[in-house]
């Protein structure tokens, strides 16, 4: 459980410049199931294969209780991407693997609908939950993976001020395939926008 006293009432909306993020609710199992049907095709081959019944309202139902056990337990927080300028759901992100102790880090992973990639709404969002795991989580350390064919996710980190670590072999079964991925992370005292290259 998240020891900070924080964490004993409803988590608020973050806000960032162009988005506003806040944890998934019931009724928004429509627009997340519209957003994620028409963007399929652009979203598989960077996520894990999907299941037959990915957009069922079942599945949905089984993946709100996965968030709040997540929540409850501490180790992870799921967010909605909302635009600012319209409300609209545009994606998601999740800080998981929430550690605390000598680690202090967690782990971000997203994704955005494809009619709104290429907008710099991710690039904000990355950059909300990344202030928000520093000076409300007290957290030291983001990570964040990232195939290295996937150059949008590149610079959506590195934009973001992460810096890219090193290669990690067959890190993750992406769409049914074992798949390399560059590790990008981000300190809390990093300056803003810093970025390396291999």
């Amino acid at each position: 459980m998240f020891a900070l006293p924080f964490f004993r009432r409803d988590l608020p909306a973050l806000k960032g410049d162009r988005v506003t993020l806040r944890v998934p609710l019931t009724n928004d199992y429509r627009e997340w199931s519209v957003l994620r049907g028409e963007s399929r095709a652009f979203l598989e081959p960077w996520e894990p294969r999907w299941n037959p019944d990915e957009l069922d309202r079942t599945a949905w139902r089984h993946r709100l209780s996965r968030y709040r056990e997540d929540y409850a337990q501490g180790t992870a927080i799921a967010f909605f991407i909302f635009d600012k300028s319209n409300g609209k759901l545009v994606g998601g992100i999740t800080l998981g693997n929430i550690r605390h102790g000598v680690a202090q880090s967690g782990h971000i992973g997203y994704w955005i609908g494809e009619r709104y990639s290429g907008r710099g709404l991710m690039t904000d969002a990355v950059k909300v939950v990344t202030r928000f795991a520093f000076d409300t989580l007290r957290l030291h350390r983001i990570e964040a993976a990232c195939i290295p064919d996937n150059a949008r996710s590149i610079r959506v980190l590195e934009k973001a001020g992460f810096r890219r670590e090193g290669l990690l072999r067959s890190y993750l079964r992406i769409n049914g395939i074992w798949q390399d991925h560059y590790l990008y992370a981000r300190i809390e005292d990093d300056p803003p926008g810093a970025e390396t290259k291999d």
